[in-house]
């Protein structure tokens, strides 16, 4: 059964659910390539504990991490149908539909950033 997003722990599943499926997908994976993911998970954690739960665990810029990334509508496309489909493939509610709100709102705000810097393959 479906449940709220309610603690660190949901968090923690859905972030880790995401990237496994992220990490096989042919074509986002080659974009995390080079990432070491046991360091990268917890950043993960601590930005969507921040967004989800009015937590603390994130300080950062992450649109500056990402500007080093060939990124591509399509990736872009793809990251949300993953998303959305692995929020509500383990939660429902107010916080799971915030979750994607906000997934929805950072990659437009990327998007925009990246075609006004002409990065936006």
């Amino acid at each position: 059964m479906k449940k709220e997003i309610s603690s660190r722990g949901d968090v923690e599943l859905l972030v880790s659910a995401f990237y496994e499926k992220v990490l096989k997908d042919e074509l986002l994976a080659p974009a995390f390539a080079g990432l070491d993911i046991q360091k990268h998970l917890p950043v993960m954690y601590g930005f969507w504990s921040s967004i989800l739960l009015d937590g603390y665990g994130y300080t950062g810029s992450p649109f500056d991490k990402h500007l080093r990334l060939d990124l591509s509508e399509a990736m872009f496309e793809r990251w949300l149908l993953i998303f959305e489909k692995t929020v509500h493939e383990y939660f429902e509610g107010e916080k799971a539909e915030q979750a994607i709100q906000r997934a929805r709102s950072i990659a437009w705000i990327f998007q925009s950033k990246l075609r006004e810097m002409g990065k936006l393959g």
